[in-house]
């Protein structure tokens, strides 16, 4: 099932157990380019680290650990403690509020170098985060085809994410869907994807 112009951001776009809203650019395209470049230049990249069965693998794609508070945020069996929010994260992060209404206390960033990079099929379970809570993926730079799919019955749902554009996944979805970003040989320009979170304290 393709949702490549699935524009209605109060349209579910899951067919059952779970609930996916795709708003479209919700930045200018002159707002989403001047973003972008303050991202790439001021944001603490690094290397992404997983543990997969026992042996360190290292990343190409870079990632980066905001939020409110120092945070520890572990998944692939390694831990993030995350940085304060710099003034362009604090920006999108209550422009998402404002379209989303819902909040958010952490943003984890990924900085895909170009289509080689991408993300393989996971969902977003780690315990540290509000179970069932919303997770709003705003997406900058390079227009990259995102795909979702049942756990169970195998069907998939793709759409994709233009510049400056806001996907939002929340209720059951990471209970019941993965999701994943797919690498292309077509695109040669970066992407960087925040996700704001919420971080539940204990």
């Amino acid at each position: 099932m393709d949702l490549f112009n699935a524009l209605d951001p109060t349209r579910n776009l899951l067919p059952k157990e779970g609930t996916v809203h795709y708003y479209g650019a919700i930045l200018t395209q002159e707002r989403a380019n001047y973003y972008l470049k303050q991202l790439l230049e001021t944001i603490a990249w690094k290397n992404d680290e997983a543990i997969i069965y026992g042996k360190k693998i290292v990343t190409k794609r870079k990632v980066a650990w905001y939020a409110e508070k120092p945070f520890e945020y572990t998944y692939s069996n390694t831990t993030k403690l995350a940085l304060p929010w710099t003034p362009e994260l604090l920006e999108l992060k209550e422009l998402v509020e404002q379209k989303t209404k819902e909040t958010f206390n952490s943003c984890l960033l990924n900085l895909y170098h170009d289509g080689s990079e991408g993300m393989a099929w996971h969902s977003d379970g780690e315990k540290d985060l509000k179970r069932n809570g919303a997770i709003g993926s705003l997406s900058l730079g390079a227009v990259r085809k995102f795909a979702f799919k049942h756990k169970v019955s195998k069907q998939k749902v793709e759409l994709l994410l233009e510049h400056g554009s806001l996907l939002v996944m929340k209720g059951t979805t990471q209970t019941h869907w993965l999701h994943r970003l797919p690498p292309t040989k077509l695109v040669k320009t970066p992407r960087v994807n925040l996700t704001f979170r919420t971080i539940e304290e204990a």
